[in-house]
């Protein structure tokens, strides 16, 4: 649900933000009416702006835009182990946080009941392969019929495929680790009732580590396999760069959220199983545009403006220059159309201005 929870944040601070600027748009139309008035009866006369406004001049810069989600971190092998037959846990040879390589037995079930039946079989084994030697050592020296040795052979074979039988069901009540990794869950105890399905053991290998988030459908269309992504976590200040390596097909019909994965190069971070991430994704970038901090956009009735110092002769004169917004990020607001290169943006004084009003820098 976090993902979720991010969306209608960002919705409320957007609605937020769309009401300050209709507040402030309000109150500088205001703030003239009320110029205008004073002006009308004299006793405002402002055709210049005597102290120094602030700008900055227009140059072209790469401007980037990210979608910001929480992921966590997990394995690329994230297994459970579990028991092939039921039984009581009597063994238990590993804790959590030990390493474990694959094939190797982590707890035992009670298999008692197969011991004395093993030992019975040895024994016959035992047996029948002293008899199928003599028998072979007559049969070299063609002595007695094939049939007697065909079967001392026949005998013999047959209890040692019982023995592998008997070896693999007593093996059912191992729990072997299926991977290499570490064990991150271990709520066995000895005692314990344990049958197939039930976890055992969960075992991760962190040789390869990926950040899993629920992205909101909003995104669908720009989130793509292959977006630069860059990975912080909210206890450590290092900053990795990554990409998206997955991004599924499937949007979940509960809370319209679909799954991305961005793998990490192992021991640049102490990672932990669900440790929490924070994912910026590139989804627009522009190498040559031009940008203006999103505060200083104003509006009117009809369009969005700002206010620049244009020249004329030795002076400069404001001038409301009509804009158009493209993608805004981390307060910044990139322009597709109305400014240019070396245009100078007022940055103080704008609830003031008038058009074709003297100014000074």
């Amino acid at each position: 649900m976090i993902p979720v929870l991010i969306f209608s944040c960002n919705q409320d601070k957007q609605s937020k933000l769309q009401k300050m600027k209709a507040d402030y748009e309000k109150l500088g139309i205001e703030i003239r009416d009320l110029e205008n008035e004073l002006k009308k009866t004299g006793i405002l006369d402002e055709t210049t702006i005597e102290a120094k406004l602030t700008f900055f001049e227009i140059q072209k810069t790469p401007f980037n835009h990210y979608i910001e989600v929480q992921g966590k971190i997990d394995g690329d092998e994230n297994v459970i182990a579990t028991s092939k037959a039921v039984g009581v846990i009597t063994r238990i040879y590993v804790k959590e946080g030990d390493h474990v390589k694959k094939g190797q037995v982590l707890a035992e079930i009670d298999a008692g009941f197969l011991l004395p039946t093993m030992e019975e079989i040895k024994s016959q084994l035992a047996f029948a392969t002293d008899m199928y030697e003599k028998q072979k050592e007559l049969w070299d020296q063609k002595i007695g019929s094939e049939v007697q040795y065909l079967s001392a052979k026949n005998n013999k074979e047959s209890l040692e495929n019982r023995i592998r039988t008997l070896n693999e069901q007593i093996d059912m009540y191992k729990i072997i680790a299926p991977i290499n990794g570490t064990i991150e869950e271990a709520p066995l105890k000895v005692g314990q009732n344990m049958a197939p399905g039930m976890i055992a053991f969960r075992v991760i290998n962190f040789n390869r580590v990926k950040v899993i988030s629920e992205v909101s459908e909003a995104y669908a269309v720009k989130i793509k396999k292959g977006n630069p992504v860059k990975v912080t976590f909210p206890d450590d200040k290092k900053e990795l760069n990554a990409k998206v390596d997955f991004t599924s097909r499937f949007i979940s019909p509960v809370n319209r959220t679909f799954t991305i994965e961005v793998y990490l190069k192992p021991g640049e971070v102490e990672y932990r199983a669900n440790m929490i991430a924070v994912l910026n994704i590139l989804d627009y970038t522009n190498p040559d545009a031009i940008v203006i901090p999103v505060n200083f956009i104003q509006s009117d009735s009809k369009n969005q403006f700002v206010w620049i110092a244009e020249k004329q002769g030795e002076k400069y004169i404001a001038k409301k220059r009509t804009i158009t917004q493209g993608q805004s990020y981390n307060g910044l607001t990139e322009i597709l159309a109305g400014l240019g290169i070396g245009d100078k943006v007022l940055t103080s004084g704008l609830f003031n201005l008038q058009e074709n009003q003297t100014v000074v820098l």
